[in-house]
């Protein structure tokens, strides 16, 4: 039970941190406001969690086959 009060502490601290940093540095960036932009910012995580879930699944079922 204390192990896993201590990962949602410690992913509220990241997350925290990753906002402060989102809001400090993006008003710095000059990003155009482009369809290609907006359409990298909406499939990008889609994109990312497909490949890192087939990764992971293709390490799955070879370590089932061994």
């Amino acid at each position: 039970m204390a192990s896993q009060a201590l990962f949602i502490v410690k992913l509220l601290v990241v997350s925290l941190i990753l906002s402060v940093a989102i809001k400090s540095v993006a008003p710095s960036l000059f990003i155009p406001p482009t369809a290609t932009n907006a359409l990298i910012a909406v499939l990008l995580p889609s994109t990312v969690m497909t490949v890192t879930f087939l990764w992971r699944y293709a390490a799955f079922r070879q370590q089932k086959t061994n």
